[in-house]
């Protein structure tokens, strides 16, 4: 027969012919399977680094109450953190020269909302180019870029209060929200340091100090001089 297998010799090509397609869709399968599973993995590797970055920036961008005291000649804390520098300084502009300087270092994890340390009015407000080392030196107000706010006490006119508000290594930005010639009840909020910085507080020779090195203070809350 001269055709004689021809039949089964096209049945068997188009067997293996239909053979090698179910064998290419199972390798693209396979691959297919295998990038879902690395682009699902990663997707659920993005979405938890994402709902992190989302907790942490909300933590880091709290702003609690504080209980503000009542006492008449309270000066509180403008920040939240720990009082590492208890000195005195000369501060000419606004102070007009030497004073008692209060610092507080703010790290990574304190609140970052700044509040008025007075019932008073805001006479001074000077921003200052500047570095950005590290706030950990007790020193960096002298280098870093920094807002100089100076307040007139509503219940004490004689006297005067600074404030200095200083950016660190990582802190880049300084948003001052209270303006000059506004008066601002005391604990009321008045800024905002982006990420870890240093608040100087400059104080009458006169005032009466309360705290102490090491001290845990919170802003608006914490007591740490009186007037005289």
């Amino acid at each position: 027969m001269k055709h004689a297998g021809k039949a089964q010799a096209a049945a068997w090509r188009l067997i293996f012919l239909s053979l090698g397609a179910v064998l290419v869709l199972l390798v693209v399968g396979l691959l297919a399977k295998l990038i879902g599973s690395f682009v699902l993995a990663l997707a659920s590797a993005l979405v938890t680094l994402w709902v992190l970055f989302v907790a942490f920036t909300l933590y880091f961008f709290r702003d609690p109450e504080p209980r503000a005291p009542t006492e008449r000649a309270a000066i509180v804390s403008p920040a939240h953190g720990t009082v590492d520098v208890v000195d005195f300084a000369e501060v000419v502009e606004f102070m007009g020269g030497r004073c008692q300087r209060i610092s507080i270092f703010l790290n990574v994890f304190n609140v970052h909302v700044q509040r008025a340390p007075v019932n008073g009015k805001i006479v001074f407000h000077k921003h200052t180019d500047g570095e950005f080392v590290s706030a950990t030196r007790s020193d960096c107000g002298d280098h870093n870029e920094n807002v100089l706010l100076g307040f007139a006490p509503t219940d004490f006119p004689e006297q005067k209060l600074g404030m200095r508000l200083i950016a660190g290594l990582i802190a880049r930005r300084i948003i001052v929200w209270a303006a000059a010639g506004e008066t601002v009840p005391r604990s009321e909020r008045i800024s905002l340091i982006q990420f870890g910085s240093r608040a100087d507080v400059y104080l009458p020779l006169n005032a009466k100090i309360h705290c102490k090195l090491g001290d845990k203070v919170k802003g608006g809350e914490t007591v740490l001089a009186t007037f005289a």
